[in-house]
């Protein structure tokens, strides 16, 4: 994935926030993120994140597919995409797309709307790549997660068993999959 930059500025021409793609230097507080939300998930009783391992991390950030929310120079918001999701969409696979997976923001900085700038900037993203879908995915029923979702435009598409989950993280053996996906915004 290429690097992109899309940046907000208020009418002095402050910056407010910017996305961009995580660097190495990033990789401590894309696990502190990861920690954080998975304590929550826990306190929620939902299924939770594993340890990610953190050659994936360095993957994804070598492949520009990590991403980060920065305001002020704080990152506040980090997750990653992929072009191709077989093992979780399975057939679908094929409609091009791009899947947002892992989104984890700054407890401290709720209420910000963090997803619906993500999905604005998955939209432009789609745009600039020819990709006609923005998907997500959460596992194990999530009533709150699937109510966000909705609340920006995803459709719950179906939920799906893995049947093969070798080369996924841990907890995609803990519930069935619920599939999420929007067509691009023109």
């Amino acid at each position: 994935m290429e690097e992109t930059s899309d940046s907000v500025k208020d009418p002095k021409g402050i910056q407010k926030m910017e996305i961009k793609n995580s660097n190495k230097n990033d990789i401590q507080t894309i696990f502190k993120l990861y920690r954080v939300a998975t304590e929550y998930m826990k306190s929620k009783n939902q299924v939770f994140w594993p340890e990610f391992p953190k050659e994936l991390i360095e993957t994804e950030i070598a492949e520009k597919r990590q991403w980060k929310l920065v305001i002020e120079d704080q990152i506040v918001c980090i997750w990653a995409t992929a072009l191709s999701d077989e093992l979780i969409w399975g057939e679908e696979n094929n409609a091009p797309s791009v899947y947002i997976h892992r989104i984890a923001a700054n407890p401290n900085l709720r209420g910000q709307n963090f997803v619906k700038k993500i999905v604005d900037w998955a939209d432009d993203y789609c745009k600039n790549n020819d990709l006609r879908y923005v998907r997500m995915d959460t596992i194990g029923h999530n009533q709150g997660l699937i109510n966000h979702y909705t609340k920006y435009g995803f459709d719950h598409i179906g939920t799906r068993q893995l049947e093969v989950t070798d080369g996924l993280p841990d907890h995609y053996n803990d519930g069935d999959a619920y599939l999420f996906q929007r067509e691009v915004r023109k």
